[in-house]
């Protein structure tokens, strides 16, 4: 789980209070480790930072910490990082966001489960089918200048063509031209995080300030794995504002 206190849009984020069900306060990386240790069969969860502030914070309500170096420009990095030394690395690695609270356990076993279905996937990631309500607010952020959600345009076969800030494919109403919410979490094979290591950012990933975008860039496929929404609204924990969205929906799941 990377996490980092400096955020042009949203600085301290990790540390930011979210209330639960019932008014229960508890920051945004305890709440994002919470779902990360959902997850059936991980063997290890990490928050991993180069903060003490934020690993001092992990270290109070229990989680394992993993420092990095701060020239870490992403998560994939940072997740890189903390295997770059393992004598005995995972065979897939998972990166969840720390600002991602609402990632419910079967985004992540569906993306394990389909590189254990398929050798030949070196890093995978998942796709939601964007409705109505999602769309509006991807479209209000733009227009108001903000940088929300990103959206994904995959092939047939699942390959990643592309992901972007702005709302792509243009014209997309969710009914007849549909588009997909980018999710962000991300399955790897030890040796496709290492390769990322060795890539230096690309002119694509820098432009939309996309960290996948690397892969592409350097011909490593990125495979999608399309997931139900479940129970409830998806949505990250990008801007100031997404804060009381996020509450809505932990108060709607009962989550305290």
């Amino acid at each position: 789980m990377p996490a980092r206190y400096q955020s042009a849009r949203f600085p301290g984020k990790p540390l930011a209070v979210l209330k639960g069900a019932g008014g229960a306060e508890k920051t945004l990386i305890q709440r994002s480790w919470e779902a990360a240790i959902a997850v059936p069969g991980v063997a290890r969860v990490f928050v991993a930072t180069d903060d003490a502030r934020i690993a001092d914070a992990a270290r109070v309500f229990g989680a394992e910490v993993a420092m990095t170096p701060t020239s870490c420009a992403n998560g994939t990095e940072r997740a890189a990082a903390v295997i770059e030394d393992a004598e005995a690395p995972p065979e897939i690695v998972v990166n969840l966001q720390g600002d991602a609270p609402l990632t419910p356990p079967g985004f992540v076993t569906a993306l394990i489960d389909a590189m254990a279905a398929d050798p030949s996937i070196a890093a995978a990631t998942p796709i939601l089918a964007l409705e109505t309500e999602t769309l509006a607010r991807f479209r209000a952020d733009r227009a108001a200048g903000r940088v929300g959600g990103t959206t994904a345009v995959c092939a047939a076969s699942g390959r990643a063509l592309y992901f972007s800030k702005e709302v792509l494919p243009f014209g997309a109403d969710a009914l007849a031209i549909p588009a997909w919410h980018h999710v962000g979490v991300y399955a790897y094979r030890v040796d496709a995080l290492r390769q990322y290591g060795t890539f230096g950012p690309g002119i694509l990933e820098k432009a939309e300030g996309l960290e996948q975008l690397r892969f592409l860039e350097n011909d490593i496929p990125l495979h999608c794995v399309a997931v139900e929404r479940g129970d409830g609204a998806f949505w990250e924990v990008n801007n100031p504002g997404d804060v009381t969205v996020v509450e809505a929906a932990l108060a709607a799941r009962g989550l305290a």
